[in-house]
């Protein structure tokens, strides 16, 4: 669970992150930097999709400038993945309601624009 957020920083378990990060089978993956900045490709999230979570919460950013690329759309399409993707604020609370009703979800959050 996500314990709160607020632009440029996320609390998790009584750790403050303060830079963009993933959240795969319950474990933070922290300073998670993207190859092209704003666009999420799938060897950004690559960890994610072996994972194979059932749903995938994207979170762009306070206002959601950053956004999943087609590649990401399409592969989590064909291996089942419902794929959530709004701003990091709104997804915070999606991601902690998915976990709170047991659904097997995973994360990646930009914390800042």
């Amino acid at each position: 669970m996500i314990d709160g957020y607020r632009f440029g920083a996320m609390e998790i378990g009584g750790t403050t992150y303060q830079a963009d990060l993933k959240i795969v089978r319950g474990r933070v993956v922290a300073d998670w930097w993207r190859r092209e900045g704003h666009k999420v490709c799938v060897d950004d999230i690559r960890d994610i999709l072996e994972a194979r979570p059932k749903v995938l919460v994207i979170g762009r950013g306070k206002p959601g400038f950053m956004k999943p690329g087609n590649d990401v759309r399409r592969v989590c399409s064909e291996m089942g993945i419902r794929l959530v993707d709004e701003p990091t604020e709104s997804a915070v609370r999606t991601f902690n309601e998915l976990v709170a009703s047991g659904e097997d979800a995973a994360a990646a959050f930009h914390l800042t624009c």
